[in-house]
């Protein structure tokens, strides 16, 4: 490993391995024996956010939140309201989610379907419907969008973010936004600070892409519409030798922690999509976290 620039900023190297105390997680688990791997990955207490995959019934949600607060972590699921296919159904997950993973906070979504199959049409309707505070939730995750969103207008977007934060405030619910992916420092802090212009003063935990081969982090932009920030991934040139290379947030995750988004202004976490494995993102944020944060890796690889 090169000698880390951070090193030279002992400052800059705080605030970074601040940042990275303080981060979350996200896994997709098919396999519920892979949680018991996750103990000598991850603090005992880490937020893990759980991924209700697609063709999977609730009941595997809620076996994953379960297995992840056995194994002392935070599980905080994502709650698709469109698949959700009725009330009493709702009600179950809910209430199981409570009693058998001892769940506080979620993660509100309408979820990557185009038609509702029940009475859910988007993540407002679930948060309306009474149910989440009725099941001990106190936190509610929303959605947020550095870059935008690919089917959605900003002013749509920005409307809903306000009705999602007035119907959390009328329940009772502190609410917080969880954003989308991206790879580009400047987008995040322009938007960080548009939130800030609008009223919105919500603390926010931005998502970024763990380590992965290059090719993967594409697939991923592409198909989750961050096609934007895909410029920081493809000013390189990518040739395919760098389409198989790893590559890491690393100077995306400095240059965050240089503008101090977790200051009380920004008030920011981090939170990493582990697209090339959770183990592999794991490893990467307990190195950082140590403050061995390495600026080269992502310019040179």
């Amino acid at each position: 490993m090169q000698r880390s620039r951070l090193e030279d900023k002992p400052s800059l190297r705080e605030s970074v391995r601040a940042l990275m105390r303080a981060a979350s997680v996200e896994t997709s688990v098919k396999d519920l024996a892979e949680i018991d791997s996750y103990a000598a990955l991850l603090p005992a207490g880490t937020e893990v956010y759980a991924t209700w995959l697609p063709s999977y019934p609730y009941h595997h949600l809620v076996s994953i939140c379960s297995r992840l607060s056995r194994a002392g972590f935070r599980p905080v699921p994502h709650l698709a309201a469109r698949r959700l296919a009725d009330r009493a159904s709702a009600n179950d997950l809910l209430a199981r989610l409570a009693g058998e993973a001892g769940v506080v906070q979620a993660l509100v979504i309408a979820g990557d379907v185009d038609r509702p199959v029940g009475p859910y049409a988007d993540a407002a309707a679930l948060m309306a419907s009474g149910l989440l505070g009725q099941h001990g939730i106190r936190k509610v995750g929303l959605a947020g969008y550095p870059e935008g969103h690919p089917k959605i207008s900003d002013s749509i977007l920005a409307d809903a973010l306000q009705k999602k934060i007035a119907l959390a405030a009328n329940a009772g619910l502190e609410p917080y936004l969880v954003s989308q992916f991206c790879f580009e420092a400047e987008a995040i802090l322009s938007w960080l600070e548009r939130l800030r212009e609008a009223g919105v003063h919500t603390p926010v935990c931005i998502g970024l892409a763990g380590p992965a081969k290059v090719r993967t982090l594409i697939n991923y932009g592409m198909r989750c519409g961050v096609g934007a920030s895909l410029r920081a991934i493809r000013s390189h040139g990518i040739s395919l030798t760098r389409l198989v290379a790893q590559t890491g947030p690393d100077s995306l995750v400095a240059r965050l922690a240089g503008a101090g988004v977790a200051e009380p202004g920004k008030a920011a976490r981090l939170h990493f999509f582990s697209f090339g494995g959770l183990e592999r993102t794991a490893r990467w944020m307990a190195a950082a976290a140590r403050g061995e944060l390495d600026l080269n890796s992502s310019e040179s690889a």
